[in-house]
């Protein structure tokens, strides 16, 4: 760029203008598209992600309630972090063209988990057991309940008496 040369300035400033609009509008266009669609290895569930990593849609299969409560509740996580993870990277490669070598750029990727991270997570999930909850204890033998004893009976007092008599509530 020639600063003697305001006229050439403008034009290549004008140009840049109009490239960042246009990367700006295409961002803007591919973005909503973001989503990702994971099937579990099983294929007992399939979960959708918006480009917010926001969960869309979550299908379950016939296979699903075969796992029971703690094993599908480990494979709908697993599965939609790794939906939330190509998400991340789609939204990544779209805003490479405008933001590539910025901190926000670099921002962004940090934030997606490395392949190594979701293994480990994975792992996690695989111990859980699938045996069922043991027994609750039976409740402890009760003795039945003592008979009620009657009230004991009070005489009225001379004093009671003499007020019923006056018939003065005080």
């Amino acid at each position: 760029m020639n600063p003697a040369n305001p006229t050439q300035w403008v034009e290549e400033y004008e140009a840049k203008l109009a490239d960042l609009k246009k990367k700006s509008e295409d961002l803007q266009e591919n973005f909503a598209a973001s989503t990702a669609t994971v099937k579990s290895k099983d294929g007992s569930v399939t979960v959708t992600v918006g480009p917010n990593g926001g969960l869309q849609n979550l299908v379950l299969g016939h296979r699903a309630v075969e796992l029971g409560a703690a094993k599908l509740t480990a494979v709908i996580l697993e599965t939609a972090r790794q939906a939330q993870k190509q998400a991340a990277e789609k939204v990544l490669e779209i805003f490479k063209p405008l933001g590539e070598g910025t901190e926000a750029y670099q921002m962004v990727s940090d934030a997606i988990p490395d392949d190594e991270d979701a293994e480990e997570t994975t792992d996690t999930y695989d111990e859980i057991d699938d045996e069922p909850a043991p027994a609750p204890a039976p409740p402890p033998v009760s003795r039945p309940a003592a008979a009620p004893q009657a009230a004991p009976v009070r005489g009225r007092r001379r004093s009671d008496d003499e007020d019923d008599d006056d018939n003065q509530p005080w």
